[in-house]
C-alpha cells in the first residue's frame, strides 16, 4: 500500500514544479493558487466516482501552461504513474538470489475489452493491469484527445499522437461497464525479475517526456505497445500462434473481419489505404487487433527461470460480463450498404445515359453532381497519397480514378469556352480508367466490390459525353 507520506511528498514536489514552471514564464504564483487547482482536481475526482468518469478531456489552461498537461485527468494519471516507481523499488529491495523463481510481488495482467459501438472500438481494446498489495492500476496506451488542436487534420495526415496513462483500475472498469462491454483478464506468468523489469519499463514510459507516442493503426497502437513492453521485460519475443481460419490474412482482411457490420467504414478504409496493407501478415502483426492478441495469448509460451516452457498467461477469466446491447451496432441493412448505393447510382446513370443518347443532349447537372463527389473524394485521396505520412496510404492505384482533376467537370461543364478542356479531360480520364482496369490485378491492392459500379458509372458518363460531343461536331461540319 502506498503510504500517505509518499503521496504527500509527491504532491509537494509537483506543486513545486508548477511554481518553478510559472516563474520561468514570468508569472507570479503562490501556493494558494496551486491549492485552489488541487481542490478543483479533487472535485473532478469526486464526480468521477459518482459515475461521470469518461476518457474525454476537460481543459485546464493553467495546467496546460505550467506542467504541459491538457487536462486534470492526464495530470492525475501522471501522479498515479509516478507511484509505480516506489512499488518497483520496494519489490526490488526484497529480491534476493532465489527470488527469481518465486512469485513476483507485483502481478501484471493483460486486460482485453470487447468491441464497442464506435468505429475506433470495433477491434476491442487492450490495457495492462498492475497490482501490488492494495494498489490496483490500469496502464492504458489508448488515450487520445478529440479536442486537441487540428486533431482531424493531424489524423488524416498521419500525425495522430496518443499517450499512455496510469490510473485506478476501478475507473478504467467504470467506462466499459457503463457501455455494457465485457472485460477479460489474463494474468501473466512472470518471474520477480521480469515483473520488476516490466514495472520499470512502464514507469519510464509514463514519464511526461515519454508518455506521448505517434499512433499507427496497425503497427503501433494500444495492443502492440503492451505486447512490446512484455517482450522487452522477458528479453525475448513471444511465439504467437494465430487462430485457424486466419491463414494468409492481410491487414485489410483482418479489418474487414472486424468491420463486417460497418460496411461504410470499411468502404472508406478501402478508398484511403493502398496496397501497403495487402501483404500476408505474420501472427505477430495480427496482434494489432486486441481481440486477436487475447486469443493468441491463450496458447503463447515463454521460458521460466529453469528454461522450461510455460504458458505466458496463467489463465483467462471474464471479470465483467457484457450486455447484449454493449457491443457493435446492428449490421447495416443490405439496402443501405455501399454496394446497394453504388448499384443504384449505376442504374440511374444508365437511364440518364440512354435518355441523353436518344435526344443527343447531355444532362449537365447530373455530370456536375457525380464528378463533384468524385473530385472531392479525389482531393482526399491525393492528399493521403502525396502529403500524408501514413505509410499505408501510398501507393494507391485508385488515384488513377479519384483525383482532383475530376473537378474539371463541375468547374467547366456549363462554360462553352471550356468545352475543349472538358473533352481533353474526358479522353485522359477514359484512358486512366482502362489503365486502372488492366493494372489492378498486378498492383496487389484488394478491391472493394462497391468500387466496380462506381468506376463503371464514371466510364459510362465519360464515354457518353465524348460520343455526343463528337456527334455534335460532325453535325456542325456537315
Amino acid at each position: 500500500m502506498i503510504s500517505t507520506e509518499i503521496l504527500s511528498k509527491f504532491i509537494d514536489s509537483l506543486r513545486g514544479a508548477v511554481l518553478d514552471r510559472g516563474k520561468a514564464y514570468g508569472y507570479r504564483l503562490n501556493s494558494n493558487d496551486i491549492n485552489e487547482l488541487w481542490e478543483d482536481g479533487r472535485q473532478i475526482t469526486y464526480e468521477d466516482r459518482a459515475g461521470e468518469f469518461r476518457l474525454k478531456y476537460k481543459y485546464y489552461s493553467f495546467m496546460s501552461q505550467f506542467i504541459s498537461l491538457k487536462t486534470f485527468h492526464t495530470f492525475k494519471s501522471v501522479m498515479l504513474a509516478a507511484l509505480l516507481l516506489p512499488v518497483h523499488a520496494a519489490a526490488t529491495e526484497t529480491t534476493d538470489s532465489t527470488a527469481e523463481a518465486e512469485a513476483p510481488s507485483v502481478q501484471v495482467s493483460l486486460i482485453t475489452c470487447s468491441p464497442g459501438r464506435d468505429i475506433y472500438e470495433l477491434c476491442g481494446h487492450t490495457a495492462l493491469r498492475v497490482r501490488s498489495g492494495d494498489m490496483d492500476m490500469a496502464v492504458n496506451y489508448g488515450i487520445f484527445d478529440f479536442n486537441a488542436p487540428n486533431f482531424v487534420y493531424r489524423f488524416v495526415k498521419g500525425e495522430t499522437d496518443y499517450m499512455v496513462a496510469a490510473y485506478p483500475f476501478e475507473h478504467f472498469m467504470e467506462g466499459y461497464q457503463r457501455q455494457g462491454r465485457s472485460v477479460t483478464e489474463q494474468p501473466l506468468n512472470l518471474t520477480s525479475r521480469q515483473a520488476d523489469s516490466l514495472i520499470a519499463l512502464l514507469d519510464r514510459n509514463l514519464r511526461p517526456e515519454n508518455r506521448v507516442y505517434r499512433y499507427n493503426y496497425v503497427k503501433d497502437n494500444c495492443s502492440t505497445r503492451p505486447l512490446s513492453m512484455i517482450e522487452r521485460a522477458l528479453g525475448d519475443t513471444i511465439a504467437l500462434t494465430a487462430p485457424s481460419g486466419t491463414e494468409g490474412w492481410s491487414f485489410r482482411d483482418a479489418m474487414r473481419h472486424y468491420h463486417k457490420g460497418y460496411p461504410w467504414y470499411q468502404f472508406g478504409i478501402d478508398l484511403a489505404l493502398g496496397s501497403g496493407i495487402d501483404y500476408p501478415i505474420s501472427a505477430r502483426e495480427k496482434a494489432f487487433a486486441p481481440i486477436m492478441l487475447s486469443e493468441m495469448l491463450k496458447t503463447a509460451v515463454v521460458k521460466d527461470s529453469m528454461n522450461r516452457k510455460i504458458p505466458l498467461a496463467a489463465g483467462t477469466r471474464i471479470i465483467s460480463e457484457g450486455r447484449p446491447d454493449g457491443g457493435p451496432a446492428s449490421p447495416t441493412p443490405w439496402y443501405f450498404t455501399p454496394m446497394a448505393a453504388a448499384i443504384a447510382l449505376l442504374i440511374i446513370t444508365i437511364v440518364v445515359t440512354l435518355r441523353d443518347l436518344k435526344r443527343r443532349k447531355i444532362t449537365r447537372w447530373y455530370d456536375f453532381l457525380i464528378f463533384s463527389l468524385y473530385g472531392t473524394a479525389g482531393c482526399v485521396t491525393a492528399f493521403l497519397v502525396l502529403i500524408s505520412v501514413h505509410e499505408a496510404t501510398s501507393p494507391n492505384i485508385l488515384l488513377l480514378w479519384l483525383n482532383p482533376l475530376c473537378l474539371i467537370i463541375p468547374a467547366c461543364i456549363f462554360i462553352k469556352k471550356c468545352r475543349r478542356l472538358v473533352i481533353l479531360y474526358g479522353i485522359v480520364n477514359f484512358v486512366a480508367l482502362i489503365l486502372l482496369t488492366l493494372m489492378w490485378p498486378l498492383s496487389g491492392q484488394s478491391i472493394n466490390p462497391a468500387f466496380i459500379p462506381l468506376i463503371l458509372t464514371d466510364a459510362i458518363l465519360t464515354a457518353r459525353y465524348l460520343y455526343i460531343t463528337r456527334c455534335d461536331e460532325k453535325t456542325t461540319r456537315d
